[in-house]
């Protein structure tokens, strides 16, 4: 309440002290060749009102009703009836003048008050100058606005990235604690002696998927230890009939990427994976070159199960987060080649992360 009565009053003291200005500013140029002062002080007292009248009008009716809502020949009809009634004004008011101000001589008359054409143009450049600016402050507030609905629609945006990355994201925890915890019951059920060894892996791994997938970023030497820890922990699960092989190349703790980024399809492969010749072969090789990193992961399938495999949950949930994290920035081709499927995803500059 405070804060709307005091715009209110600095707005009628601009006002005020505006057109006190503009009345000087009318008492200057009357006084040109004159030294009838009150001559030129009364009519500039006169003229102003008329200025007044003929400036609100057209800033405040004409230019928001018809010209912003570009009803152009409605303004323009609407303008030439102002024109032609604030002329009218200017005549009665140089008329009034000459009455009561001058005593009937026009030699007591000052020069400039006499020209028409001239009040007439000094009139009008105050209404266009007001118009003007008023004008640049409509086309000011224009703009903020706009500016203010963009960065409000950039924050929804955001606001819903991150919520479909959480959304990701807590579908890979249940998904990995599903595969992990059937393979402990397994072992538990058959009260092999691995079960202890396999729960610590787990809890190594936890730490990882429940913690630090919640940074933007990680360390990819970081996430390429922890591939090995789950490609240990699948070595207890499948004991004599798995045949992994895993490279990695020029890996620096440097370089960051998007946590999770690759674990998803390590799991995907033994999730789906089949067992050909009584094995199931993984190879799983990761390069950096530069800030290029290539990754690829191929493991044996049954042709008939090829389908469940391009459709598994963790690979659509990576391509979901690979289009949000890595828009326009990496490739990732999957293909089945004589019972191998094959993902292969290069990501050409690995420094360009969105944020999370």
């Amino acid at each position: 309440m405070f804060l709307t009565i005091l715009n209110k009053t600095k707005f009628v003291a601009f006002h005020f002290l505006f057109w006190v200005g503009v009345w000087f500013f009318f008492i200057y140029f009357f006084s040109y060749n004159s030294t009838n002062s009150k001559y030129v002080t009364w009519f500039s007292s006169f003229l102003l009102p008329v200025t007044m009248v003929t400036t609100y009008f057209v800033v405040y009716y004409l230019i928001p009703r018809y010209l912003l809502l570009k009803k152009y020949v409605l303004f323009i009809l609407y303008g030439i009836y102002t024109l032609i009634f604030s002329m009218y004004l200017i005549v009665i008011t140089m008329v009034g003048c000459f009455f009561f101000l001058s005593n009937l001589n026009v030699t007591n008359m000052p020069p400039m008050s006499r020209n028409y054409i001239f009040i007439l143009i000094l009139v009008y450049l105050i209404v266009g100058l007001v118009s003007f600016v008023s004008l640049l402050n409509n086309n000011f507030k224009t703009i903020s606005k706009n500016k203010e609905l963009q960065n409000k629609i950039l924050e929804t945006q955001l606001q819903i990235k991150n919520q479909e990355l959480q959304y990701l994201k807590k579908q890979i925890h249940p998904h990995f604690l599903f595969n992990t915890l059937n393979t402990i019951y397994g072992f538990a059920l058959k009260q092999s002696k691995d079960t202890p060894e396999i729960i610590l892996k787990l809890s190594n791994l936890l730490d990882y998927i429940l913690y630090q997938v919640n940074k933007p970023k990680v360390s990819l030497k970081e996430e390429v230890l922890h591939i090995k820890e789950y490609i240990e922990l699948e070595k207890i699960r499948f004991q004599d009939t798995l045949n992994v092989n895993f490279t990695s190349k020029n890996i620096s703790e440097e370089i960051q990427i998007a946590p999770m980024l690759l674990i998803p399809f390590v799991e995907n492969a033994f999730k789906h994976g089949s067992l050909i010749e009584g094995y199931l072969t993984v190879d799983i090789d990761v390069n950096l070159n530069e800030n290029q990193l290539e990754f690829s992961i191929k493991n044996t399938v049954i042709s008939s199960e090829i389908e469940e495999n391009e459709n598994g949950i963790g690979l659509e949930n990576i391509k979901k987060r690979l289009n949000l994290l890595y828009k326009n920035n990496y490739v990732l081709n999957v293909t089945t080649i004589e019972n191998r499927f094959v993902v292969a995803l290069k990501i050409f500059n690995i420094n360009i992360l969105k944020n999370e």
